[in-house]
């Protein structure tokens, strides 16, 4: 498989994201930071115009087929709603762009759609919204990798 490939379907996934994909790209494949940059962000948005439609379907068909699924959709809502809720009426829909923009574990773009979906945002200021929170990951990521790779053969290779 070539190796932009692979980096494209390693930014779909949803523990890979854009975290993963770039240091794959930068550090194992060896490419440019901009090519890097620019296929980890293209595939890492692929799956949000998708979920953005999905989330809502699936949850509507569990909660009429199963009542476990209407209590944990349920509690969903309101614990997302609960520790996002703070953030979100002081920075508005800033908060969704900066919480992907965090690159820690489930504060990516597959939970930024989650995020904008229980919060009942458009779909396109969704979208807006959490690309410009990827482009920022993306940033601070490759800030991280490529400083990280200097630092470390300043260190150990001189």
């Amino acid at each position: 498989m070539p190796q932009e490939l692979t980096v494209f379907l390693t930014a779909m996934t949803p523990l890979g994201e854009l975290r993963a994909a770039l240091p794959l790209a930068l550090l194992g494949f060896k490419m440019s930071l901009f090519g890097a940059y620019i296929i980890s962000v293209l595939g890492n948005m692929v799956p949000v115009f998708f979920l953005l439609l999905f989330y809502r379907y699936l949850a509507e068909y569990l909660m009429k087929k199963f009542v476990w699924a209407k209590r944990f959709f349920g509690w969903l809502f309101e614990r997302t709603r609960k520790n996002f809720k703070g953030d979100y009426e002081k920075w508005g829909k800033l908060a969704l762009m900066i919480f992907v923009a965090i690159p820690f574990p489930m504060t990516g773009a597959w939970s930024g759609a989650l995020v904008a979906w229980l919060f009942g945002f458009r779909y396109w200021e969704s979208i807006f919204f959490i690309f410009m929170g990827v482009c920022l990951a993306g940033a601070i990521v490759g800030a991280v990798v490529v400083g990280g790779s200097e630092f470390f053969k300043i260190l150990f290779v001189s």
